[in-house]
């Protein structure tokens, strides 16, 4: 099997069509099928099936599956390991990371990066998405989950710490009755987060008001009014027209984890600037 086909054949298997994996990688759609064609041809069977929700393997496609992700992990162990060769960094960096961190924490480091290697040019991907680093999805990630993939260097960079924050009309009227404002929380997928039970064990006579994945969002919500957010305190801090509103007992805090690729040709010189997280 070809190492090209095989691209192909992976990026149509985690797009589900033709023309998305055509775009991720840069090709026509023609080639896509063509190339899956061939693919298909050599296996003597065919390795996807038409769904309503895109493209699914057959189970010939899931026999493919294990070889095609071994060659993709060599192949792309062999790239990091000859980009590595080279002194100077240079290039795209695809930063994984919550809008709020990159906006609160991660500006003045990525400021300080480009001053001592201008020729790195960071490529921030706003996503509360867990991103791929073995497979080079991006090249550093923050976020508050560890790491599992196995080849993945970790570090605790910095204690997060959260902060009840609203209005300041809000605030006031909290001190009056405490269910006077509604909640602003976390989607139902991170509806486990330590923050959100703490929210709703606080003020269990208080409704729902909005939910979000963006924390970013949820602090734009409360300078509306609609209602108070637990918020990381960088982010609540730097937004103008929200305070902190102190009660008794703070909401959990928690810890930011920074995740690089053991073969990145950045590993050596960007792990030092992890520590600007601090």
């Amino acid at each position: 099997m070809d190492w090209s086909d095989i691209r192909i054949f992976l990026a149509v298997m985690r797009k589900g069509s033709y023309g998305e994996a055509a775009r991720t990688l840069g090709v026509s759609h023609p080639t896509v099928g063509r190339r899956i064609k061939a693919l298909e041809e050599e296996a003597q069977q065919a390795l996807f099936r038409r769904t309503r929700e895109g493209l699914v393997l057959t189970d010939a496609g899931d026999a493919v599956l294990n070889l095609a992700e071994s060659m993709e992990n060599s192949a792309l162990a062999l790239e990091r390991r000859l980009a590595g060769n080279h002194e100077r960094l240079e290039g795209i960096l695809r930063i994984s990371s919550a809008e709020w961190f990159t906006t609160a924490v991660l500006a003045p480091v990525l400021a300080e990066l480009t001053r001592r290697h201008p020729a790195i040019v960071p490529e921030v991907i706003a996503s509360y998405r867990l991103l791929n680093l073995s497979r080079r999805d991006a090249d550093v990630a923050f976020r508050l989950i560890p790491f599992t993939e196995p080849d993945i260097v970790q570090r605790r960079l910095m204690p997060l710490h959260y902060g009840l924050y609203g209005t300041p009309e809000l605030a006031l009227a909290m001190q009056q009755d405490s269910a006077a404002a509604g909640l602003i929380l976390m989607n139902t997928a991170q509806s486990h987060f330590p923050d959100v039970a703490w929210l709703l064990e606080h003020f269990p006579r208080s409704r729902r008001v909005f939910t979000s994945t963006s924390r970013a969002i949820q602090a734009q919500m409360c300078l509306q009014g609609m209602g108070v957010a637990v918020l990381p305190q960088p982010l609540g801090d730097m937004t103008p027209g929200l305070q902190r509103i102190d009660i008794a007992g703070a909401p959990p805090s928690r810890e930011i984890m920074g995740g690089l690729s053991s073969g990145s040709p950045a590993h050596g010189s960007l792990a030092g600037h992890a520590g600007y997280c601090r």
